[in-house]
């Protein structure tokens, strides 16, 4: 047996390659499916199953695209109408791979059709492992608010029970992994820990902890973000996502064919350079979003439908930057400038600056009354660790509708945690047409870092 764990940077996601005697399985596979298809090559393996742990929100399912790949059948649970897939698995539903046996068990909550996989060694007694999804994650479990607040309790009730009656019973011993790792928006405060164990989680989950309705008290009261792009990605993964070899790829345009597309509707010119870059000089009204941001961030922003051309560091960034945008829905990828920046700038184009602060020079300005400081990080992160005295909170997702509410007669600093969500934020407020914008570098890291004193929320606000 081999176990092969494949993560998507930026969602923080897992799937898994599983195999045994020249078969295989792949569980929860992302969009790019290729290295499936050559872990399997190389060990003269076939992919004989494809397994879906639930109906995810937050990333496009690859199990067509590997499905077209390699003939295997789609199994995911029964409780829901998926429009693909050959194998209806219903609780306690039994395949084999290899001299593996693989039992789903049925354990919703985070969505109701949750399924998690049970794999048991070649003797068929000894249970070796579980993939369980999103509904238990290291040092968390997933989140319930998916169908709306007032499902929460139902959903948090659910959640608990598959956590309590089918997933703990299994054993202190019993391996477990999940399809997030920490940083993913589907659970609060997921840990590192990978993999881990029933056992292990036992002792430090702080979710194992609670009873009944504590743990429902407890899921009821966080607070959590949905980007925009879920509702299409749920969609997506219900009907069957288009597979990626009938997308045409970017193009790499000249000049003049990036001017010309900049004009027309729905396009919008993203910068994936580093912050500071952005700050010297951007093209006007392009979003500034770093390449590594490019991995989640696009989908809090931006619509699926979204025409994007982009501004690179260096033309490899754009493969990159293509497949992350293609495992959250984004398909209409353009192009981007062969020459990237340089080319525009040395073509005598019109170019944009921001400002930029260190946390010294921002706390000068906070002194005299002469910034107003935007804090665009996340609710938790205000409530958790703290937010500057007279700060302005509003999650940099959200400056699109709430730009307005900001005062044009002062000048604005925006501060994250280093300087690279601030950076999406000071774009997005320039494209709003706000004038004077600085970005403070090193963000609230560098606050901390030097001692400047921060308050503490005992509840999420939005000003």
């Amino acid at each position: 047996m081999k176990l092969k764990t494949i993560k998507s940077e930026g969602l923080a996601h897992n799937s898994y390659y599983l195999s045994s005697e020249a078969e295989a399985v792949v569980i929860d596979p992302r969009r790019d499916c290729e290295i499936y298809t050559q872990l399997a090559k190389k060990e003269c393996a076939q992919i004989k199953y494809i397994l879906e742990t639930h109906h995810n929100e937050d990333y496009v399912a690859g199990s067509l695209e590997l499905q077209s790949m390699t003939n295997a059948e789609i199994g995911h649970s029964d409780a829901l109408p998926f429009k693909y897939g050959e194998l209806k698995l219903a609780d306690g539903y039994i395949l084999k791979v290899g001299n593996l046996k693989i039992k789903a068990l049925y354990t919703p909550g985070h969505t109701n059709e949750s399924l998690s996989y049970l794999v048991y060694s070649p003797n068929n007694i000894e249970a070796l492992m579980v993939f369980t999804g999103d509904t238990l994650i290291a040092g968390s479990v997933g989140r319930t608010d998916l169908y709306g607040k007032t499902a929460q309790r139902t959903q948090a009730e659910k959640l608990y029970s598959s956590l309590h009656e089918k997933l703990l019973p299994l054993g202190d011993q019993m391996l477990v992994y999940p399809a997030h790792g920490a940083g993913s928006v589907c659970g609060h405060d997921i840990s590192g820990q990978e993999p881990t164990t029933i056992g292990y989680e036992k002792k430090t989950n702080p979710y194992l902890q609670l009873g009944k309705e504590e743990f429902i008290q407890k899921a009821l009261g966080e607070e959590f973000v949905v980007p925009k792009y879920f509702r299409r990605i749920e969609e997506l993964n219900l009907n069957g996502p288009p597979l990626l070899k009938e997308l045409a790829l970017p193009k790499p345009l000249s000049l003049k064919e990036f001017e010309k597309t900049m004009q027309q509707p729905n396009v919008i010119v993203i910068d994936t350079r580093m912050p500071y870059a952005y700050a010297g000089s951007h093209i006007p009204d392009a979003l500034s979003l770093w390449l590594g941001g490019t991995s989640a961030y696009t989908g809090w922003l931006l619509d699926t439908n979204q025409h994007i051309i982009f501004i690179h560091e260096r033309p490899a960034d754009m493969e990159k930057a293509t497949v992350y945008l293609h495992r959250m829905g984004f398909d209409n990828i353009c192009g981007y400038l062969c020459g990237g920046m340089e080319e525009w700038q040395e073509n005598g184009n019109p170019i944009n600056h921001i400002g930029t602060l260190s946390v010294t020079e921002l706390i000068n300005k906070l002194d005299k009354n002469e910034a107003l400081l935007v804090d665009v990080r996340t609710p938790n992160e205000w409530k958790e660790e703290g937010t500057v005295e007279g700060a302005r909170r509003i999650f940099f997702a959200d400056l699109p509708d709430h730009a307005d509410s900001l005062s044009r007669d002062k000048p604005l600093a925006v501060i994250c945690s280093v300087g690279k969500r601030s950076s999406i934020a000071a774009s997005t407020l320039e494209r709003k047409g706000f004038k004077n914008v600085s970005n403070v570098l090193g963000g609230m890291t560098a606050w901390t870092t030097l001692g400047y004193p921060t308050k503490k929320l005992s509840r999420q606000v939005i000003q």
